[in-house]
């Protein structure tokens, strides 16, 4: 069945339309565009802010159109990231969605329903004719996903809504009432080089085929990074067999658990058994160990040329991998106040060795500042204690929840006779802007919600047709409970 043909259909149309238009964070000149051309087109109050968010507004309709004014967010940009093997150009090609079953994949790439669900749901009230709703403020802000930037910087002049309902959750049975702050971790170091051994042979060694997902909402499901796992590669190789590393290039965005990840090698013909024997004894074990949880790893070894003119130096190669191999990747504390929340985690997300450069991002999150701290100077610690550079940036507080809320209050009740079953109310272990928004719209009160979205910021994500009908059902009755 065609996108544009499944219920509701306004909604879907709206996310084909939006999918059709590149949008990487930090590049979102043309999904600005777009979203003000569509306001504009409506007839609606099209406002940009200085940083770039663009704000919809849209006067009530029929028996809500005197109810008090709602702020409905959502954010435009979106995490792009393809499988190794697909060819995609994202800056040029629209997203390639298809049905499978009851849900909506993209073709080997990041979908976009992270948080393109939510500001097409929007976009379709905003385009309504016939659907009762209170007078709307859309928000559309920019660069969640590297830094929250739109959010950072918003102009809270622009609103006059007491009630913020943010489109940002991946579960239908969940309100979100709080988030976890986070900080980035870069690190860099000049490392010393020395020769590559004449007559040696080079190896590529890959990890492939993992899970990823985000680093905040899926970094409880004990999933294997694709860094650390190379790491213990490396590690175990060169304890037992003299090698050389020429590069090291592993995942690829700073809020993704890494599905890949690529080393070359160099070693002299003498030990090319002896190379394939101890991968195949640590590729084996690593199998083993992640058989339940990642059934579809890849780890390869095969000869190949190389282009590098040097190597790592051989104590340099020794620091670097200690350093990689001691860091913390993971939840670092789970909250002894929520059952069944983290509160504290790090993710290596980025390391590459090149050219004399050892490069290393990393992504720390808490919904309590000082474990945030705490963790995100551990991080800083490991990799100043072999001589990195290191800058922490990014910082962004966490959403703390109201429970007193009376937006929460009325969501759950609703769910609950809707539904007839409980909500999950709780807060989750990502970066929503909806703490940040909270310090430009003081007094407001916040709520997020959404269908079922699987795979975010990986290859793999997928959203529920049938989640989203529901989604749709409830947004919809809730509007009519604010009156």
């Amino acid at each position: 069945m065609p996108i544009r043909n499944l219920e509701p259909k306004a909604l879907w149309n709206h996310f084909a339309d939006l999918n059709a238009v590149p949008r990487p964070s930090k590049k979102e000149e043309r999904v600005i565009q777009f979203m003000m051309d569509f306001g504009k087109n409506l007839g609606l109050e099209v406002i940009k802010d200085k940083i770039g968010n663009v704000v919809i507004k849209k006067k009530g309709a029929l028996q809500l159109a005197n109810a008090p004014t709602l702020i409905m967010q959502s954010h435009l940009d979106m995490v792009h990231q393809k499988n190794g093997d697909t060819t995609f150009d994202f800056d040029k090609q629209g997203i390639e969605m298809i049905v499978d079953g009851d849900w909506v994949k993209a073709k080997g790439t990041t979908l976009g329903a992270d948080n393109g669900i939510g500001v097409a749901a929007i976009m379709a009230l905003l385009s309504s004719t016939d659907i009762a709703h209170p007078p709307l403020e859309a928000m559309f802000t920019i660069d969640e996903e590297t830094g929250m930037t739109g959010a950072k910087e918003l102009d809270g002049s622009n609103f006059s809504g007491k009630i913020l309902m943010n489109l940002d959750t991946e579960d239908d049975d969940e309100l979100s009432i709080g988030c976890a702050g986070g900080i980035d971790t870069n690190t860099s170091y000049n490392y010393k080089t020395e020769s590559i051994e004449k007559g040696s042979v080079g190896y590529e060694i890959k990890v492939k085929g993992l899970n990823g997902g985000h680093s905040g909402m899926d970094i409880d499901k004990g999933l294997a990074n694709a860094n650390k796992l190379m790491t213990r590669i490396l590690y175990t190789l060169r304890s037992a067999v003299d090698i050389q590393l020429l590069s090291f290039d592993g995942g690829s965005l700073r809020n993704a658990i890494p599905r890949e990840a690529v080393v070359k090698i160099a070693t002299s013909r003498e030990n090319s058994i002896q190379i394939m024997k101890e991968f195949q004894k640590i590729a084996t074990l690593l199998s083993n160990e992640w058989i339940t949880k990642e059934p579809k790893l890849e780890l390869g070894i095969h000869e190949c040329g190389y282009t590098e003119q040097a190597a790592v130096e051989a104590g340099e190669t020794h620091k670097i991998l200690n350093a990689l191999y001691a860091v913390p990747n993971g939840v670092y504390r789970m909250s002894p106040d929520i059952e069944g929340l983290v509160e504290t985690s790090t993710s290596l997300a980025r390391v590459i060795i090149q050219d004399g450069k050892f490069i290393t991002q990393s992504l720390q999150r808490s919904s309590v500042e000082s474990t945030k701290d705490d963790v995100a100077n551990t991080i800083r610690a490991c990799f100043e204690n072999m001589g990195c550079a290191v800058v922490q940036s990014g910082d962004y507080p966490g959403w703390q929840p109201n429970p007193n809320s009376k937006i929460v209050s009325l969501m759950a009740d609703l769910y609950r006779e809707m539904f007839k079953e409980e909500p999950q109310i709780k807060a989750c272990h990502a970066g929503l802007e909806c703490g940040i928004l909270s310090k430009h719209l003081p007094g407001v009160d916040m709520v997020s919600f959404g269908p079922n979205i699987r795979g975010a910021h990986s290859p793999d994500e997928k959203v529920q047709i049938s989640s989203v009908q529901k989604f749709w059902d409830y947004l919809l009755e809730a509007l009519n409970r604010l009156n």
